[in-house]
């Protein structure tokens, strides 16, 4: 089974206080949102997201105070799925993303690299890997960096879920 984490920028406006409603803004087929992703409408993040998290985030006992750094990848205001045993939706507000917009501007990823390197790359075991490895989170920083600019120009907010 794949687990994919989405992020979906969303108007305010058209935000509804419905877990149903949640649960359909993620129906859409692959194309839609292949689409939505090449115009930083929404960013898919596949089953590493938490070592994203972690880039970002860092990790227990030394994990970043709330604020734009946690809000990247798993922040935001859980709103329950329907189903009691999926995992729960997140949502940034639009003044939300737009701070995490601003701290991704000004950070850098060689930074973010070197205090998570070790974490992320114990799964893999092979110093080889690592020039792949670091490839891949620096094009996944460079697209989550990208949408959310994007997101913060129109003044959305980010509805965020893991997909299965």
């Amino acid at each position: 089974m794949s687990v994919y984490f989405h992020l979906r920028a969303v108007p305010p406006p058209a935000l509804r206080n419905s877990a149903s409603w949640f649960r359909r803004l993620f129906d859409d087929d692959w194309d839609t949102v292949r689409d939505r992703i090449g115009r930083h409408r929404e960013e898919v993040l596949d089953k590493g997201y938490l070592h994203h998290e972690l880039l970002y985030a860092g990790s227990p006992p030394d994990r970043a105070p709330d604020g734009p750094r946690t809000h990247v990848v798993l922040g935001g205001r859980p709103v329950g799925h329907p189903d009691p045993s999926r995992p729960p939706f997140l949502l940034l507000t639009a003044a939300q993303a737009g701070r995490v917009a601003d701290y991704l501007a000004k950070t850098d990823f060689e930074e973010l690299w070197g205090r998570a390197r070790e974490e992320v790359m114990r799964p893999y075991g092979m110093p080889e890997a690592e020039r792949d490895v670091r490839g891949a989170f620096a094009a996944a920083h460079r697209d989550l960096r990208a949408f959310y600019a994007q997101t913060a120009q129109y003044g959305d907010a980010v509805v965020k879920w893991l997909m299965r």
